[in-house]
């Protein structure tokens, strides 16, 4: 009876993350780190989804009407990956169509890469949180035996069952960050995949353009 009047009635947030020990101090720092990272990622490829119905229309209009000076305004103008991509081969008109292919596709790739900082941090949280939390639930592990064999003749289960919940709670806090982790970062792929399906649409579209007889 003595050891149930002890035992905490309820678990709160609070007291499992002072419970976790040193490794919840990583742990939430990886998680801090990943959620500023998914906002402020949100926040930039949102901008880039911007699109303009009648931004290739009125580009075709330009470059049928030889007025260039206007069509690479109007794309420094709207200041998005596809209009980027068509000011590149804008600029490239003239040459070799397919040296105004590689200079989009150059451009692309740099956009692209822009578009995807800071996912490697995600991916590595991911994977390596759950590791993290659970070499902390090994660590505390040997610390809850190295207590029970250190008590000797006055050990109990509730000092073995106390030190294993203790370190339990490390596995539970890595596995929670590196899930969010994971599914901030294939959310966040999702999107820049389709952001990258526009600015292929966009390029051919403006490929065929340059193609159309004047």
């Amino acid at each position: 009876m003595m050891t149930l009047a002890q035992t905490p009635q309820t678990l709160s947030l609070w007291s499992l993350t002072i419970d976790g020990g040193y490794i919840m101090i990583p742990l939430a720092l990886l998680l801090i780190v990943s959620i500023y990272i998914f906002v402020e990622r949100c926040i930039v490829i949102g901008r880039a989804t911007r699109e303009d119905s009648t931004f290739m229309k009125r580009i075709r209009d330009l470059i049928h009407e030889g007025d260039f000076e206007s069509a690479e305004n109007l794309c420094k103008r709207t200041d998005t990956p596809y209009s980027r991509l068509i000011l590149k081969g804008i600029t490239r008109v003239g040459r070799p169509m397919n040296d105004v292919l590689v200079a989009i596709e150059n451009t692309g790739n740099l956009e692209v890469a822009r578009l995807g900082r800071g996912f490697t941090w995600l991916s590595t949280t991911a994977a390596g949180a759950p590791m993290l939390g659970f070499l902390g639930t090994v660590v505390g592990m040997i610390q809850a035996f190295f207590s029970l064999a250190k008590a000797g003749t006055g050990a109990n289960i509730t000092l073995l069952s106390g030190g294993i919940y203790q370190a339990l709670v490390t596995t539970v806090a890595g596995l929670i960050v590196g899930i969010l982790a994971l599914f901030a970062y294939n959310y966040l792929v999702s999107r820049v995949n389709r952001v990258m399906n526009s600015m292929e649409a966009k390029t051919m579209e403006f490929m065929d353009l340059l193609n159309e007889p004047a």
